[in-house]
């Protein structure tokens, strides 16, 4: 089997150990909480995107990763990270922290999209095993994010049965 197959088969199969687990447990867990605690734990996830500068340090991955994907995958996880972060940094201050929380979601979700697009475009999984030492970001780690930023949108337009409020314990955002 070729490395492309392998990268694009598990590639695909990342995203089903994600879907049973948020099935399972996390979406109806924060479908029950406050929208704002709520939108906190995923954004407590995404901060960690800074970590997709990783995929520009010479060393950690081989040296012919296709650029225009690398750059493009480091910059918008870094954006989108440092965005999450600001929204934790300003939960007190609820329209700073909304702002910020709609605001690493469309960048964070757009990043995704963008480098699906440039990992095509630019031969990643022909070139997979140039991704070295970060292989499992886009296998293990990328599924969780695109998941959670399609819970982090639900959550926003959602209105709340009253029967969820109330189980809740009447939290309001």
């Amino acid at each position: 089997m070729s490395p492309a197959a392998v990268f694009g088969i598990q590639l695909a199969l990342g995203y089903v150990p994600w879907l049973l687990l948020f099935g399972a447990y996390a979406l109806p867990r924060l479908r029950l909480m406050d929208k704002a605690e709520a939108q906190r734990a995923i954004a407590t996830l995404h901060s960690f995107r800074f970590f997709g500068l990783v995929f520009i340090v010479p060393g950690v991955v081989g040296q012919h990763l296709p650029e225009g994907f690398a750059t493009s995958a480091a910059y918008g996880d870094f954006a989108t990270g440092v965005l999450a972060m600001l929204a934790l940094m300003t939960f007190q201050l609820r329209p700073l922290f909304w702002l910020f929380v709609v605001a690493f979601n469309i960048v964070g979700t757009a990043d995704l999209f963008i480098n699906y697009y440039n990992g095509t475009r630019f031969g990643l999984p022909e070139a997979a095993g140039e991704l070295a030492a970060t292989y499992w970001i886009p296998i293990l780690f990328v599924p969780a994010l695109m998941i959670t930023h399609v819970i982090a949108f639900y959550l926003m337009l959602r209105t709340r049965p009253e029967t969820d409020r109330v189980l809740a314990g009447g939290a309001r955002s």
